[in-house]
């Protein structure tokens, strides 16, 4: 899995959607109800030239392989109801995160390769909660820094007893970080482990094994090497019996999101980027079909990856992928949707009164996910809702994601909103809350009123029951969009970052907001101080005879 330059644009352009027999660093088998997915990662097809990938350590594009191994089981192998993680190195599992990868990484690379791991661990236990399809960690070898956080994101964690395998997070200890993939909070906030046992097991570099790992509840069982494939078997096929196993299910194939670049935008079938390099500016245009297509799961089921919606949520998906990772100057991105309001009623009833058939309960989980990654987008986000746009149902959602709704108030200029019964719940954010109970957390009832209410919202209607920030007429709608975008360019990107984390998921604290939080606030600061990435920084330092050199101030 390598970035690829083209000369139209200069720019590195990853490819997100891969499939299990283009796989580099995991083999994938199936049998029966079973999935083995074993990590094999090839030292010498790193993303880039200048590091090894040595132990099952992992960069970016073994990560991208390990999302896109769930998404095939999810979609084209619906029959599959359990998944054993293992490694194919004798007594290692995973070494966690390269380090020279993370070392000569930009800081702004590092946040967003531990972003996009943490969304892929999420996606595991979003698989488990709500498809069924469960998890199983047997760790064959030691598990190290990301590579144990792997396995606290499955359901079950077997580690091998052979008297050397251990897990660990050794990033304090060694590395002066923090295990940036919701190591700390899995730990503390999932497996419940007590915090003074905590507090040792970040701090002993070589880890905890044995029985140790099971007292202290950081592994759910040991195996002896003799008996280790047995008790694999026993635990996989326990896991199988917590999920109802369905015959007769056929998958669909997905197919590549299909972006085309050039100088200045991005190009999908339903989705269009395009980007304003001296405002730093990125518009996203949502293109609706003239019809809403399959009114039937059947007919769902035969459009497969081509059913509008979910044809759509991928390639915002992929777009804002390549926004995180490719185009770091862009600051501030504009969403639009366009298109017949009753293209996506009619979706949305299809998406809620066929809820309980497969493939349409993973396409609104996995419309669900894209706009967790649009949340957690480090990027002002406006909406922008004109003439001949639509944020209803589904794509009110896109709307209620933003930090800004700009809507054009004037009645030559017809614009609509409005809910569906996908906006009473279908699509949480990452506090637990509805985008619609989080916008109102003050006013209760206003949620309430606006899922009460059938018909489309005119402009004014829209803006009275508060789901505009800014409603100008046509008179001053170009000025004010116009002065918001140049405001905004004009802050430190660095506090806009901070100011949106803190604003975008008011309510009640979860495992999910934690791990992002800490994340943008405590790693992200950790990864620029020189005690980490100075010269003589711990993860500087770390694999060369040099000893860190510290600055012993606790601030």
């Amino acid at each position: 899995m390598t970035a690829t330059e083209t000369p139209a644009t200069s720019r590195a352009h990853f490819e997100f959607h891969c499939r299990p027999e283009d796989f580099v660093h995991w083999q994938l088998s199936i049998e029966g109800a079973i999935a083995t997915l074993r990590m094999n990662v090839q030292e010498d097809h790193g993303m880039h030239d200048h590091y090894r990938l040595k132990l099952n350590s992992y960069d970016l594009g073994v990560d991208i392989e390990l999302a896109a191994a769930y998404q095939h089981l999810r979609f084209e192998r619906p029959e599959v109801r359990c998944v054993v993680l293992t490694g194919n190195l004798d007594r290692v599992f995973c070494a966690g995160a390269n380090i020279v990868m993370l070392r000569t990484s930009t800081h702004a690379f590092k946040v967003n390769f531990c972003k996009f791991t943490n969304e892929t661990r999420l996606f595991i236990e979003d698989a488990s909660e709500f498809s069924g399809l469960k998890t199983l960690a047997a760790l064959n070898g030691t598990a190290s820094g990301g590579g144990y956080e792997l396995a606290l994101a499955s359901d079950h964690i077997l580690l091998v007893d052979d008297r050397n395998s251990a897990v660990s997070l050794p990033e304090v200890p060694l590395l002066g970080v923090l295990p940036g993939t919701g190591g700390l909070t899995r730990v503390v906030d999932k497996r419940m482990v007590r915090r003074d046992l905590a507090d040792v097991f970040c701090s002993v570099a070589e880890g905890i094994k044995g029985k140790r790992a099971v007292r202290w509840n950081l592994v759910d069982g040991v195996a002896p090497l003799s008996k280790f494939d047995e008790l694999v078997e026993a635990a996989s096929q326990e896991l199988v019996s917590q999920s109802e196993v369905s015959e007769g299910l056929e998958g669909i194939r997905l197919e590549p999101a299909g972006a085309t670049f050039d100088e200045s935008s991005i190009h999908y079938d339903m989705v269009d980027v395009s980007f304003d390099s001296d405002a730093r500016t990125a518009s996203i245009t949502m293109n609706l079909p003239s019809d809403a297509g399959p009114s039937t799961p059947a007919e769902a089921h035969q459009a497969g990856c081509n059913w509008w919606i979910f044809k759509l949520f991928r390639q915002l998906d992929d777009a804002l992928l390549h926004l995180r990772l490719e185009y770091l100057d862009v600051g501030t991105i504009t969403l639009r949707v366009v298109g017949d309001p009753s293209v996506i009623r009619d979706t949305d009833a299809l998406l809620d009164r066929a809820k309980d058939d497969w493939f349409v309960r993973e396409v609104r989980l996995f419309v669900k996910r894209v706009l967790k990654r649009l949340d957690l987008t480090a990027r002002t986000i406006f909406a922008v809702a004109d003439e001949g746009t639509c944020f209803v149902g589904t794509f009110l959602e896109i709307a209620l994601s933003a930090d800004r709704v700009y809507l054009l108030n004037d009645p030559d200029h017809p614009v609509v909103m409005g809910t569906s019964v996908m906006n009473a719940g279908a699509y949480p954010m990452s506090n637990g809350l509805t985008r619609l109970q989080t916008r109102f957390l003050g006013e209760p009832t206003r949620a309430d009123d606006l899922l009460a209410e059938t018909e489309l919202l005119d402009a004014e209607q829209a803006d009275d029951m508060g789901l505009a920030t800014v409603a100008p007429d046509i008179i001053d709608w170009e000025d004010d969009l116009r002065m918001a975008l140049e405001e905004r360019a004009s802050f430190s990107p660095d506090a806009l970052t901070g100011m949106e984390a803190n604003l975008r998921f008011a309510g009640p604290e979860t495992m999910e907001t934690k791990i992002f939080g800490r994340l943008s606030a405590w790693q992200n600061w950790i990864f620029q101080r020189p005690n980490a990435v100075g010269e003589r920084g711990a993860l500087q330092c770390y694999g060369t005879p040099n000893r860190p050199e510290l600055d012993w101030i606790r601030t």
